[in-house]
């Protein structure tokens, strides 16, 4: 992969909407390839990691394809770094989807399932308002109480809650989106969030973190 201007990677780890988040990115004029490849992780501007799927599985698969060290090194970088739904959660220390399984320890904390009255459903699917919690640059345009798209059944619980930078609320407040330093990350999925997706999308093509 040559260094073109303002290049995404989009971690290939044969999980998730890849396709739908490559064509997000390409809708706001950026160059964005599904890789593996850690050289091209490695040359790419900005890095996203998105997921759908079981936590256990996706790590494994990242595991396996020794993607690990070479994303935090990535992240340590100080390369702009985009996680997207089971991509935020695997950012965390811990998750108990299915078994304890360590994730890739970027935020402390931890993934929980919903544990909620029959009111509620899970998994958590459709839209949803958000909540903005302090500035950033990839929230620019971005207002309180616009409307999100969910799919997941579990959440993360920072330890720190300073890292929270949007929450959303189903039976009881959760983390919508973290951020830290060079690092965003997002439970909704921004890619089919219409018009406040893309623009989080467009911010963070532009992020010089």
């Amino acid at each position: 992969m040559g260094r073109k201007r303002n290049m995404i990677a989009i971690v290939d780890y044969q999980m998730g909407n890849l396709r739908s988040v490559q064509k997000a990115f390409e809708h706001v004029g950026c160059d964005a390839v599904l890789t593996n490849r850690i050289s091209d992780l490695r040359n790419a501007h900005r890095v996203v990691l998105p997921g759908v799927g079981a936590f256990p599985d996706a790590m494994a698969e990242i595991n396996r394809q020794e993607l690990a060290d070479p994303l935090r090194d990535l992240i340590r970088s100080g390369k702009p770094f985009l996680g997207i739904c089971l991509g935020l959660q695997m950012l965390f220390d811990i998750s108990y989807e299915r078994e304890s399984c360590a994730g890739l320890g970027i935020f402390s904390g931890e993934v929980r399932r919903f544990e909620l009255s029959t009111e509620f459903k899970v998994p958590h699917m459709g839209w949803n308002q958000i909540n903005v919690c302090h500035d950033s640059p990839l929230l620019k345009g971005v207002a309180s109480k616009s409307y999100v798209y969910f799919v997941h059944s579990y959440y993360v619980q920072p330890k720190h809650p300073d890292v929270v930078a949007l929450t959303a609320n189903h039976g009881h407040e959760f983390c919508a989106a973290a951020a830290s330093n060079n690092v965003f990350a997002t439970q909704f999925h921004p890619e089919k969030s219409q018009a406040v997706g893309l623009q989080i999308i467009k911010n963070f093509s532009q992020w010089d973190a």
